[in-house]
């Protein structure tokens, strides 16, 4: 079996319809953990905002969305298409997240995931560690609510 190379690349608001696509994709609607159209390209014009896009062979696999103030950080989106799930592209997303958050003299990385969401295993692998809880934090499509996770990572001595 052939090794296919996962290419990460900066994104731009060029890329949105690669970012709907792949959130389309990748969140189920029973959650409402995915944004708008409108709701991205708001965030990706604010400043210290990063879009970073992950491609095998030239087909987009995942994104992520970072959001970085002062010396925090906040992993705002990560989404990773289902067919390319457990292929190293949600570690490789956030190799690049870590490490544009060092390189920017970051001390900390915060997410937030709804509660029982499978890439609790990925952030968890990352050193990520929880340290809140917001109760019906997620409204899904049906109304039902979900609770969300607060995680967050150190990058250096505060």
């Amino acid at each position: 079996m052939a090794t296919r190379s996962i290419v990460v690349r900066p994104g731009t608001p060029r890329d949105i319809a690669t970012v709907d696509q792949l959130m389309t994709a990748a969140f189920d609607p029973r959650y409402g953990e995915a944004w708008t159209r409108g709701q991205c390209l708001g965030v990706l014009s604010m400043p210290g905002v990063r879009l970073t896009i992950a491609e095998v062979d030239d087909q987009p696999a995942g994104f992520a969305l970072v959001r970085t103030v002062l010396d925090e950080a906040e992993l705002l989106l990560l989404a990773v298409a289902p067919g390319y799930r457990r292929s190293g592209i949600g570690t490789a997303l956030m190799r690049g997240v870590v490490a544009a958050a060092e390189d920017a003299g970051v001390a900390a990385i915060h997410l937030e995931v709804r509660a029982g969401n499978e890439a609790i295993r990925l952030y968890t692998a990352h050193g990520f560690t929880q340290v809140g809880e917001r109760r019906g934090y997620y409204r899904g499509r049906s109304g039902q609510l979900h609770d969300a996770h607060s995680y967050r990572r150190d990058l250096k001595a505060l």
